[in-house]
């Protein structure tokens, strides 16, 4: 790997590595590196956040090959500063923002989408959807809980579904800056999530979605019933999420900050 990114990387100005793992091979380079943390929940024990949490001696050597480190969220960012990242910044990850918002489906739709095993609260989600008509699209260890899951689809099909749910959930354990909340939100949709990861970066209780604690099935299931009852409540929580969105994570944001890292990077 090493002398393969030498090779590709001859006639670069700079690396942009992704995770922490990636720091044990960017420097080969002989470049200046800028490095994205993600903090994703399925990489377990290797996860970034984790990784600076236990292992910070471990950690800080690797965080300081790289010139600047970008978090997707604000904890990764603050973690990697605690750590010894020589500079840190927020960039979440960019996403398009549709220039409508569609309309609920008929019958009120509650939409899962991503992988199903235990750290995306899978059980939870099960349990505090019995008996509403719930939607799920993606496929994983736990799919044996969910035997109408639609498995994975298309970019432009969960766009399509996004687009026209009533609620969209995330009842994870852990997580970085998922994708989906990102489109949920810039689709104007009501969002019911747990205060894990990057989320609460985007998600203010009340104020652009539901938060809910993680593994509470009864609070998560309270959440959903009470927007799937309380239209003018989807729509305003819609309509604020979908603005926080839009000034924090369009492309044209998302460009320009990452720009200017590289620019710092090799200033």
């Amino acid at each position: 790997m090493r002398r393969a990114l030498r090779n590709a990387a001859e006639d670069a100005d700079l690396v942009h590595a992704h995770w922490l793992a990636s720091m044990l091979v960017a420097p080969a380079a002989r470049k200046p590196v800028v490095l994205t943390l993600h903090g994703s929940g399925t990489a377990g024990r290797f996860e970034d956040l984790n990784v600076m949490a236990k292992a910070p001696r471990f950690a800080r050597p690797l965080l300081r090959r790289a010139r600047v480190v970008i978090g997707v969220s604000e904890q990764l960012t603050e973690a990697a500063r605690r750590v010894g990242a020589r500079e840190a910044r927020w960039i979440p990850n960019g996403v398009d923002i549709p220039p409508e918002v569609g309309e609920d489906a008929d019958p009120l739709e509650v939409l899962y989408v991503g992988r199903l095993s235990e750290e995306k609260g899978i059980r939870e989600l099960v349990k505090a959807t019995e008996g509403l008509n719930l939607v799920v699209a993606g496929d994983g260890p736990l799919r044996g809980l969910v035997p109408n899951a639609l498995g994975f689809v298309p970019h432009d099909e969960a766009q399509r579904l996004i687009a026209r749910a009533a609620v969209v959930v995330l009842p994870s354990h852990r997580e970085g800056l998922p994708m989906v909340l990102l489109e949920a939100m810039a689709n104007g949709r009501a969002v019911v999530a747990s205060p894990v990861g990057g989320i609460p970066s985007l998600v203010e209780d009340g104020v652009t979605g539901v938060l809910v604690p993680k593994g509470d099935a009864a609070a998560l299931r309270e959440a959903i019933t009470r927007l799937l009852g309380d239209p003018a409540l989807r729509r305003k929580l819609g309509v604020a999420a979908r603005a926080r969105v839009t000034e924090v994570a369009s492309w044209d944001r998302v460009v320009e900050e990452t720009l200017a890292a590289y620019e710092a990077a090799l200033a």
